[in-house]
């Protein structure tokens, strides 16, 4: 059971959010809609891990993920668990640079509704996985001419890199893929080479994947 605090504007979905938590054993300390309360609820309650959405009161911009940046920066070992209604690669980048990204996750509020993959998602964040999107990850992966060195990896490794780059470690993405774990030790190696990268392993690996792929977003 994780003792979790909840921060999202929508009643509707914060009620919905924390029944479903609650129904997958886990035990909702707060539950609030906007971002001072977010921050002082952490500081009242310390809990297992944060689920906060972006956008929220009072500006309804970016209110939610400033408040899991700031929580992160009080506390780098707090898991944190952040929702967004759109693809935006601009706040995943925001929200794995500067720190570590172990315990992080971004996901889309579609994902919530696949009950088993955010339960999932919530377990590995908070034994300090790194969790993004699959779909964050295939925009970031979208064909362009500034991301042409994606051009020298074949189908496979492609594949391979986009589930990289969603946190999956070498076990997890040889059980995706049906293939074995060394040849997913083969794959990545050979991704790193051609995209010169460092074979780095776990959350840094992430985030070498994820430098990468901001070096050929479009301005």
């Amino acid at each position: 059971m994780l003792r979790v605090i909840l921060a999202e504007d929508s009643v509707l979905l914060r009620a919905g959010l924390t029944e479903l938590l609650t129904l997958g054993g886990h035990h909702v300390l707060a539950s609030v809609g906007d971002a001072p309360a977010l921050l002082r609820a952490v500081a009242a309650e310390r809990p297992d891990v944060v689920v906060t959405d972006v956008r929220m009161p009072p500006g309804l911009r970016d209110e939610g993920l400033r408040a899991a940046l700031e929580l992160r920066s009080a506390d780098p070992s707090l898991p944190v668990l952040v929702l967004s209604q759109y693809v935006a690669t601009a706040y995943a980048t925001q929200l794995f640079t500067g720190g570590s990204a172990a315990g992080l996750g971004y996901l889309l509020k579609d994902r919530v509704g696949e009950v088993e993959e955010f339960l999932d998602a919530l377990r590995r964040v908070h034994e300090g996985q790194t969790v993004i999107d699959p779909e964050v990850v295939r925009v970031l992966l979208a064909p362009r001419p500034a991301n042409e060195p994606l051009a020298r990896l074949t189908p496979r490794e492609r594949e391979v890199l986009a589930l990289m780059a969603e946190g999956l470690n070498n076990q997890a993405l040889a059980a995706r893929l049906f293939i074995t774990e060394a040849s997913v030790v083969k794959h990545a190696s050979s991704i790193f080479t051609k995209l010169d990268l460092d074979p780095t392993e776990g959350n840094r690996r992430v985030l070498a994947v994820l430098a990468h792929l901001r070096g050929a977003e479009p301005a």
